[in-house]
């Protein structure tokens, strides 16, 4: 099968490996229908996260069941499938608290540039769609399997609720399904910070209120205009720097709650600031297999349309491109077709 391999930061590559088998009685193999490039692939990309030898990459897909171990009986072949980034049990008492992606036999799910994918723990992994999904809705689908599930916890964590205020922080995909989440939610006003046209217009579309262009003091300053002068109740951070987590929390009223979801960077916290704030922080890899029920139902309804976030789409031959274009800020994420 073709795959995409990354070498060294800023070498990206397709090349020919071995069809992926049945290892586990639990596993099973899907074709790919649609896979992506992430932001956080980018830290690879960007050699912030080192490389030390080629591997395969990528973790977003939906596609359709080729084949299921043994004691596999939730899915069947034939079906559309879409799944998490980490696979879990889904039984545990981790996962039924909601915490699927902290399971104790969970296992990232890598090497999904792909043409197939071997997914371990598919019973609890995998979900299929009500029925084979128009084409048009695949796009949104395939940001279930991450991005829209991780802005989805981003709002939860954040504590998101019905005339709220939320601020989102950062505009890449995970902040503008964050604006969708908080709209799903309830919120009343949502704040969106952005630098960039085509995002603002697009956070706009998904529910934002209001647009802050500013970073920094002065983007702190500027959400509290915006909120009376004493913060918003919920803060989305979707990027993962000492920066934008410093924006959050600075952001958040006494008593209000952020949810961080970017991959944190170099992000040190003050627990004696953080202590007097009453800030509350919770975070971490998004357990999107436990939303992804209820956001297939909305997607199939009509009510989000996540896969506008997809403003560039290849085949999976060219996806070398797809990184390039998000690294440079030429595309929101790129979308590929194996």
């Amino acid at each position: 099968m073709r795959a995409t391999m990354i070498y060294a930061p800023g070498d990206i590559r397709v090349e020919n490996l071995p069809d992926p088998k049945i290892v586990n009685s639990t596993d099973a193999v899907i074709r790919t229908v649609a896979a992506c490039v992430c932001g956080s692939d980018l830290w690879d990309y960007r050699g912030i996260n080192p490389v030390t030898e080629p591997h395969p990459i990528g973790h977003e897909y939906v596609g359709i069941v080729e084949e299921v171990g043994g004691d596999v009986s939730t899915v069947r072949p034939g079906q559309f499938v879409i799944g998490s980034f980490f696979a879990s049990d889904n039984t545990c008492p981790i996962c039924r608290a909601g915490y699927h992606t902290s399971c104790p036999h969970r296992e990232f799910v890598g090497g999904c540039q792909a043409e197939y994918i071997r997914i371990p723990l598919a019973d609890g992994t995998l979900v299929a769609t009500p029925e084979q999904p128009a084409e048009d809705l695949i796009p949104s689908l395939l940001t279930l399997s991450d991005v829209m599930g991780t802005g989805w916890y981003a709002a939860k964590a954040a504590e998101v609720g019905p005339g709220s205020t939320a601020v989102v922080v950062g505009d890449g995909a995970v902040g503008l399904s964050g604006v969708i989440a908080a709209k799903e939610l309830g919120a009343e006003r949502i704040i969106a910070m952005s630098r960039h046209e085509s995002r603002q217009k697009l956070a706009l579309e998904f529910g934002a209120t209001d647009i802050v262009t500013e970073r920094g003091e002065e983007g702190i300053a500027r959400v509290k205009e915006l909120t009376g002068g004493i913060g918003a109740d919920s803060v989305l951070e979707c990027v993962g720097t000492p920066e934008s987590m410093r924006q959050a929390l600075l952001s958040t009223r006494p008593g209000g709650n952020v949810g961080f979801v970017g991959v944190p960077h170099g992000v040190a916290i003050d627990g004696e600031q953080l202590f007097f704030s009453h800030v509350g922080l919770r975070g971490g890899p998004a357990p999107v297999r436990g939303y992804l029920p209820d956001l297939i139902q909305r997607v199939f309804d009509g009510r989000i349309d996540p896969g506008k976030v997809f403003d560039l789409t290849l085949p999976l031959d060219e996806v070398a491109e797809g990184y390039k274009a998000m690294d440079e800020r030429r595309a929101i994420k790129a979308l590929l077709r194996p």
